[in-house]
């Protein structure tokens, strides 16, 4: 199937093209969608912080215009970028989490981490340049383990302070320096929610541009322990049925694939694809 979004780098002094307008994870939309015509766009006097040409669009050109807040417009809104994942068809948000994820570390790296000058975009690369002392910063992706274990016909599921009330989903949690995902899956397991496990095994990945995750999903085998859920992380953690299920993950995420592999395996139904 064609893809209809394109992530490239565009050079953003040719004229034309289409833009979204971003700012905290949340695009202008009007009753069209996000996509409005760049040039009108860059003349309604929004604060612009930069621009950054992102890609193509069914053969369109795409270009970010990165505000410094979210200022109003007549028969506009501002939606989240959740809104669109759960809403919006698949190809405009694979479209909109690359934006968001270019437009939050073009906010973040404006002025160098090492001298504190200023950063400029760097010719050529999707990339900032300190001209004082010449540190390059590229987009930042923050690698993640999500992982469903499982119990025979049970799987465990937990559910966040921060999650929709009634919803349980997988254990996640990011990788920290010096270690393998399989260990940084062991590791957080037992950190969460207090079980050991064994054979953890690797489904695939999905970026997840909350801000700039890459979620990388492992099925894993309960070994042994009760459940001792970590103060301030986790509000419950069960073991279910996976023929009495809660409230679950929307169904474009990676933690639903996981736990609807494993549904589908234990009960003989053909297997879901992983989202995008």
């Amino acid at each position: 199937m064609t893809q209809r979004w394109q992530p490239a780098l565009l050079d953003s002094q040719q004229p034309g093209g289409w833009a979204v307008a971003h700012c905290k994870q949340h695009f202008l939309a009007d009753g069209n969608g996000v996509l409005f015509p760049r040039e009108w766009l860059k003349k309604q006097e929004l604060p612009v912080l930069a621009e950054h040409g992102i890609g193509h669009f069914d053969g369109d050109a795409i270009y970010l215009l990165e505000l410094q807040e979210p200022l109003d417009m007549p028969g506009c809104s501002w939606q989240s970028l959740r809104q669109f994942m759960l809403q919006g068809d698949a190809e405009t948000f694979k479209l909109l989490s690359y934006a968001t994820q270019i437009g939050t570390w073009a906010r973040q790296h404006r002025f160098c981490g090492s001298c504190g000058g200023a950063m400029l975009h760097f010719a050529g690369e999707r990339a900032m340049h300190c001209p004082r002392c010449e540190l390059h910063h590229y987009p930042r992706l923050s690698p993640s383990m999500i992982v469903l274990v499982t119990r025979d016909d049970e799987i465990l599921l937990a559910r966040s302070p921060r999650f929709v009330p009634g919803v349980y989903s997988t254990l996640a949690g990011f990788v920290e320096a010096g270690e393998s995902v399989e260990q940084c899956v062991v590791r957080e397991v037992r950190e969460e929610v207090g079980v050991e496990i064994s054979n953890p095994r690797y489904l695939g990945s999905q970026g997840w541009p909350f801000p700039h995750s890459l979620m990388l999903g492992f099925h894993a085998e309960y070994a042994s322990g009760e459940i001792v859920m970590q103060a301030d992380e986790i509000e419950d953690a069960q073991w279910f049925s996976v023929h009495q299920l809660p409230p679950l993950p929307a169904a474009r995420s990676i933690a639903r694939y996981l736990i609807d592999v494993y549904v589908a395996r234990r009960l003989g139904q053909p297997e879901p694809v992983l989202p995008g």
